[in-house]
């Protein structure tokens, strides 16, 4: 049955298979990136409780995915993106970046290996067409890789917290204990047969996303089914707002926030990822590396993403300019609020390099008046090992 609620979606905005779903359950829905989605259902701040604390269950059908394969898959995606993928086994994953000329961003995205000649591109919704376009402009014309636009095959639907594996566990007969933090394999689920189960997500907790066919029928009975596996543990569905609080907390990036195609790879503090060192030349020497030469060969970046912890009452938002002390405008917040489980006012920000060691104070705008905040280690929150207590909320 159709509510008829899904009537009122703007018609140029795109639905996953799950829209009717969200609007029957009520769900805030908002336009995100040209999409209908749901940025929160009971509210943003339980959402997030119950995914540091328990699990949540998120729809992430909007996400794309890019297919290469071929003889020439792994050239090419040598050529495409900024680790080194040939170090990559069957069934594993890596996080990884395609990169423009001058070595600012087209994409960041999650690489998985599905076997010798195929690879799987997962990107991010709001870039879908133009990481397509940018994807067949760049090796389209290699001999040897067929590209496919797969985004429209699957419902991708993210189990996350540190009850995800519990939750999920009953529902497939894979056994999931053996499944690495960015490791993935096929099974049952649900009663489906060959559903890519993988060990990833964008929360900083542990958890799966799992992907399965796109018509809305099934969607839907696999939502249901997912939310009833968890209801012991006190399972949510999870919105947008519930999303981006998560990452945040666990600092990691978000195109058109902290990254973008006028920022490059060291100023975003992704070296880490950007394996440069890979040997120059054919499909290895990967687009953007020579501009990232070059700017190691000029001493590195003028600026550089940090961690701010609000020092004084207020709450750093998006867009806020950051000066220093002295009243000098330096750089301005990339991705600011409220975290939830830290009980802290937190936030990124591009800074100067003269600012980014921990311990400095600067200050943030706030409606006209400076509010003090001091950069932090980042990520915020990182999640406790295996074997450690069950997670609680700290203290007020």
């Amino acid at each position: 049955m159709t509510d008829s609620t899904a009537t009122l979606v703007p018609a140029a905005l795109n639905r996953t298979a799950l829209n009717a779903v969200h609007r029957n359950h009520k769900a805030k829905m908002v336009d995100f990136g040209g999409w209908d989605m749901p940025v929160q259902y009971r509210g943003l701040i339980e959402e997030h409780m119950a995914v540091r604390t328990g699990v949540g269950v998120f729809d992430v059908s909007h996400m794309g995915d890019i297919q290469l394969r071929g003889p020439n898959s792994l050239a090419a995606v040598q050529k495409l993106l900024m680790n080194d993928a040939s170090k990559l086994q069957i069934g594993q994953a890596h996080y990884t970046a395609m990169l423009y000329p001058n070595g600012t961003f087209v994409d960041d995205l999650i690489l998985h290996k599905l076997s010798e000649n195929d690879y799987l591109l997962v990107i991010n919704a709001g870039t879908r067409e133009k990481d397509v376009q940018w994807v067949r402009q760049a090796i389209g014309s290699m001999r040897g890789v067929h590209v496919t636009n797969v985004s429209d095959y699957y419902t991708q639907i993210a189990i996350q917290g540190p009850k995800a594996a519990a939750t999920l566990q009953k529902l497939t007969d894979v056994d999931l204990a053996p499944i690495k933090n960015y490791w993935f394999t096929w099974g049952k689920v649900c009663g489906l047969y060959s559903v890519l189960i993988a060990r990833t997500g964008y929360t900083g907790e542990d958890g799966f996303e799992i992907y399965v066919p796109s018509d809305e029928p099934t969607s839907a009975r696999v939502w249901a089914e997912v939310l009833a596996a968890g209801e012991e543990f006190g399972m949510m569905p999870c919105g947008l707002g519930a999303r981006n609080t998560l990452r945040l907390e666990s600092a990691m990036a978000l195109y058109g926030h902290e990254i973008s195609d006028s920022l490059n790879v060291f100023e975003a503090n992704l070296g880490r990822y950007c394996k440069i060192g890979r040997e120059p030349g054919g499909a290895a020497d990967f687009i953007g590396r020579d501009a990232l030469l070059e700017v190691q060969k000029n001493g590195g970046p003028t600026k550089r993403l940090v961690g701010l912890e609000m020092v004084e009452r207020g709450i750093g938002r998006d867009g806020y300019p950051v000066f220093s002390l002295d009243g000098e405008r330096i750089g301005e917040i990339t991705s600011g609020s409220p975290a939830p489980f830290l009980k802290k006012n937190i936030a990124l920000a591009y800074v100067p390099i003269a600012f980014i060691e921990v311990g400095t104070e600067v200050a943030v705008e706030i409606r006209g008046q400076r509010v003090k905040a001091q950069v932090v280690p980042t990520p915020f929150y990182k999640r406790p090992k295996v074997g450690s207590p069950v997670i609680t909320a700290p203290l007020s």
